[in-house]
């Protein structure tokens, strides 16, 4: 079953988490600098952003060839 839609990128929803905690860090630093987070809390969140980011990176993917792009 081919998962490739345009341009040869995989459909599935599991692809986007990269992305998304990117976003997600740099707001975190966005929102602790217009201090919406305090610095304990900013120093809190972006360790846990970056061990998800290691974790859905270490995911093999069976989807588009097990992780190995062509």
């Amino acid at each position: 079953m081919d998962m490739q839609g345009q341009g040869g990128t995989c459909r599935h929803m599991h692809h986007k988490w990269m992305p998304l905690l990117v976003v997600l860090f740099g707001l975190t630093f966005l929102l602790g600098d217009w201090n919406v987070f305090t610095q304990s809390q900013v120093s809190v969140i972006w360790p846990i952003l970056v061990i998800l980011g290691g974790l859905a990176k270490m995911k093999h993917c069976h989807c588009c060839g097990n992780g190995e792009r062509e």
